[in-house]
């Protein structure tokens, strides 16, 4: 009987003076976007507080984005994820139907992408083996730090910013790509990618590969192993600012592509925990002026335009390549070169 009358109390205690449990709200997320949601984070509680009077714990976890997918998948209650490539989220919503809509990317503006980035290289101050392109990768003296493809969103853009430079060397032209007229010719130039990455991606070449963006950063940065990193460009511009640009510089090569890590709502877990209205607010506040400033602050490249604009000096200008025009989008890219036996499995036979 005591326990029943002290179970009553502590439910309708809070009730009657206000003091109700706070609600809690989880960004699940990939590596390098540590800073950015931390940021954020804190900016749009105060901004919901405000609008609509309710104090909610926002909570983020971040790792690999094709490992964070899988956690999702497994049973972990994200109320959105924010990943590194389209099919991380596309996975979620074929491994467990119902958790996102299948028109989850026409949900926000630009495919559901209110930033993007590239691939470029971070290396020691001076840039002591001379890397200015992506052929100075194969240097015989330059050790390559990079993550796993198959673990990691950011691995699988540097992989194919790397089949892209090589495709764009010998046909000299992207726009022909899926003619069949070319097919000879692409053909030969696909082969060509395939030995080009093959010399990137190997054990001799890459001494350690982590499993996520941020852990090989910290392989390169902390533990200086290595000569260069591939790198998300926003993670490569906040060790340099983070860490003094005495220690590191940023090469931009002359050719990458367009990295677009998207948002989206896991439905089914915003319905169960009743919490759709701020979801879905909490992505589109993204794309507000207040929203795009703190993703140029962390080195995302703004998709409003005044404020790209504003932060234009911050990014240098590159020839920019898309995972459409180049791969047929991701599920193709996936397929081709990450799946179990892809491409990426054949480097290392």
């Amino acid at each position: 009987m005591r326990k029943y009358w002290l179970c009553c109390v502590l439910i309708v205690f809070p009730l009657l003076f206000g003091c109700h449990p706070k609600k809690t709200f989880l960004n699940v997320s990939y590596d390098p976007t540590r800073e950015l949601y931390k940021d954020y984070n804190a900016v749009f509680a105060k901004h919901w507080e405000k609008t609509k009077g309710e104090k909610i714990e926002f909570r983020q976890t971040n790792g690999g984005s094709g490992s964070q997918a899988r956690m999702v998948i497994g049973g972990l209650d994200a109320d959105v994820v924010t990943l590194a490539l389209a099919y991380d989220v596309d996975n979620i919503g074929k491994q467990s139907p119902g958790l996102i809509r299948k028109d989850w990317q026409r949900q926000f503006p630009n495919n559901s992408c209110p930033y993007t980035s590239t691939i470029v290289f971070l290396v020691r101050k001076g840039n002591p083996k001379g890397i200015k392109d992506w052929d100075d990768l194969l240097k015989e003296d330059v050790q390559i730090i990079t993550p796993d493809p198959k673990t990691s969103g950011g691995a699988r853009w540097n992989y194919l910013a790397a089949w892209g430079y090589m495709l764009k060397k010998e046909l000299g032209d992207l726009s022909g790509l899926h003619d069949p007229a070319n097919k000879e010719r692409v053909d030969a130039a696909n082969q060509k990618a395939f030995e080009f990455v093959k010399g990137i991606f190997n054990a001799k070449k890459v001494p350690v590969m982590d499993s996520g963006a941020r852990q090989a950063t910290n392989t390169f940065v902390q533990n200086r192993r290595g000569d260069v990193l591939l790198a998300w460009e926003n993670e490569a511009l906040y060790y340099l600012d983070s860490k003094g640009s005495e220690e590191l510089e940023v090469v931009v090569p002359s050719i990458s592509i367009l990295a677009e890590p998207p948002v989206a709502v896991v439905d089914k877990n915003v319905d169960q925990k009743q919490s759709r209205e701020v979801a879905q607010a909490y992505l589109e506040y993204l794309y507000q002026p207040e929203g795009q400033e703190i993703c140029a602050k962390h080195f995302y490249r703004p998709s409003n335009a005044a404020i790209a604009e504003k932060y234009a000096d911050r990014f240098k200008q590159v020839e920019l390549f898309t995972i459409d025009g180049v791969f047929g989008g991701w599920d193709a890219a996936q397929k081709e070169h990450f799946n179990d036996g892809g491409t990426f499995d054949a480097i290392g036979q």
